[in-house]
């Protein structure tokens, strides 16, 4: 019992001492070779922790073998643009002036909802708010709002503005969310009624449809720059 608990203070030391050297960031920061180079060092350590036959260098070894090798593709990053995308990828522009950048969502591999639930982490609950969002190559979401919706100038100027609201996604990806509906105390008729006045055709055919109670409506096909208009007030939305 006595010899495990050496060997697990003496790997766990070494790998400490190890992720200090290399100045580790936080696991959201990582870059996408940092997060697979952290699993395997930490799979790596726990066998001769657990496994008293396997000697204790033989945990140590390949975990030196792969900070070593961490080094390298850091330096190499530092040298070469070209090898630092091949490594960790671009940053991709998923919202622009034009709203929603659907071919870089499918790119991405994200929803709508994943760049609801990111943009809101960064403090904006509508997309008519961001000028651009990025997507980072560590998975960060990166929002440049518009002007008038800057926290700064509003405090900085002291304007009046309305009371914010939440916007209720009521249309994603061509579907209606028909619990959405609810909340905004609308029906599916006064959603067609809204996409005629679009001139929009098809349900199938948005990306994106959201709507406040203040009556504020964001739309978006695929493949076309979002519109935003004011319609009556169709019920009170629930903040």
């Amino acid at each position: 019992m006595l010899t495990i608990v050496v060997r697990a203070i003496i790997i766990y030391l070494v790998v400490l001492f190890l992720y200090r050297l290399m100045g580790k960031r936080q696991l959201g920061q990582m870059q996408p070779f940092e997060l697979v180079l952290t699993l395997i060092i930490a799979d790596l350590a726990t066998i001769p922790m657990a496994e008293v036959s396997v000697p204790v260098l033989h945990g140590i070894v390949p975990v030196l073998t792969l900070v070593l090798l961490h080094f390298v593709l850091t330096f190499l990053s530092s040298i070469s643009h070209k090898f630092s995308s091949f490594l960790s990828g671009k940053p991709v522009i998923v919202i622009n002036p034009n709203g929603i950048d659907y071919k870089a969502l499918k790119n991405l591999n994200l929803s709508v909802d994943d760049v609801f639930e990111a943009i809101r982490g960064c403090g904006y609950f509508s997309v008519e708010q961001v000028q651009y969002a990025i997507m980072e190559t560590n998975g960060k979401m990166s929002v440049l709002p518009k002007s008038q919706y800057s926290p700064v100038t509003i405090q900085d100027m002291k304007l009046e503005i309305d009371k914010s609201v939440i916007p209720v996604n009521i249309i994603n990806e061509g579907r209606i969310l028909n619990n959405n509906l609810e909340i905004a105390k609308i029906d599916k008729t006064q959603v067609l009624n809204i996409l005629n006045k679009a001139k929009i055709k098809k349900i199938k055919d948005v990306l994106l449809m959201t709507i406040d109670k203040n009556g504020a409506v964001y739309l978006q096909k695929y493949g076309e720059k979002y519109q935003t208009f004011q319609t009556k007030p169709l019920g009170k939305v629930e903040e």
